[in-house]
Formats: structure tokens, sequence, C-alpha cells
């Protein structure tokens, strides 16, 4: 499975990448977030436990994010939950009609049989590409508003 969500924002990278970088305050920020929980942070590596809505429909995962924020970019491993094994990368791009942010998912579930099927056809879908999309609107419509307060 692979997804791909990706907007364009008026506001520096800066701005965003913290908005995406603080997970602990997504419940507060972005309201498909139930609640993240960091079980662990050593600075540079924390191990998350993170539970969203896909609407009426509650999901929750573990995963071990990656700050870099000199790059920029934010990286997760899901480490626990169905969507184990899966990678993504908030992505950060400079471009003359503003940040290009997209967050891509890889996942290759060892489910025998039909993995590979559920995959693509149900989890990217439905519930990936879903709830990056509501997470991306959210995050453009905060880093948008502080970029246009002064000072």
């Amino acid at each position: 499975m692979h997804t791909a969500n990706e907007i364009v924002i008026q506001a520096d990278a800066t701005t965003v990448y913290e908005l995406a970088a603080a997970v602990e305050r997504w419940p507060e920020i972005l309201p498909h977030y139930r609640w993240v929980r960091v079980l662990r942070d050593d600075g540079h590596e924390r191990l998350v436990e993170m539970a969203a809505r896909r609407d009426a429909i509650p999901v929750s995962w573990r995963a071990v994010q990656v700050r870099e924020p000199a790059i920029p970019r934010i990286r997760f491993r899901h480490v626990g939950g169905v969507t184990k094994g899966m990678e993504v990368a908030w992505l950060f791009e400079p471009g003359p009609d503003g940040l290009t942010v997209r967050i891509v998912h890889e996942f290759d579930p060892p489910w025998p049989v039909v993995g590979g099927l559920v995959a693509d056809r149900i989890i990217g879908p439905l519930f990936v590409a879903n709830i990056a999309g509501k997470t991306l609107r959210r995050i453009k419509e905060l880093a948008e508003m502080k970029a246009e307060v002064p000072g």
C-alpha cells in the first residue's frame, strides 16, 4: 500500500514543522484525534501511542516518531496495532506557490493471502488517506492563521 496526501500551505516550514512534530498536542488541535501518549522520549526518537477517528470508527496504533528538524522531515514507524510495520514520512518542500507538505504512507502487511488487498483497498484509501487528509487541512488552517498574526 502506498498513499500520499499533500497540501500547499502559505506559511514557513518552521511553523508547519512545529505543529506537525508536536504530536502530544494533536488531540487539542486536530478534532479527529482522540489521544496521543508519549511513552518514551529520548529527544530525537519518541515512542507514542496514538488514537484517532475515521468518522465514527476509532483507530489506534503505536509508533516510533523520529524528528529531523534540520531537513525538515518527520518519520513514523508503526510498531503496534493493525498497521504494525507501516512507514510514514512528513516531507516539506518550499516552492513558488508556498510550502508543499506531503504525508507518505508505505505498508506491506505480512498477512498471508489477503494482506496486500486489504491494505490497498481498505486501510489505505478508507482510513489512512482520510485521516491524513484531515490532518493536513487542519495543520494548514492553523499554520496560515499563525502566519497572519504580526510579530
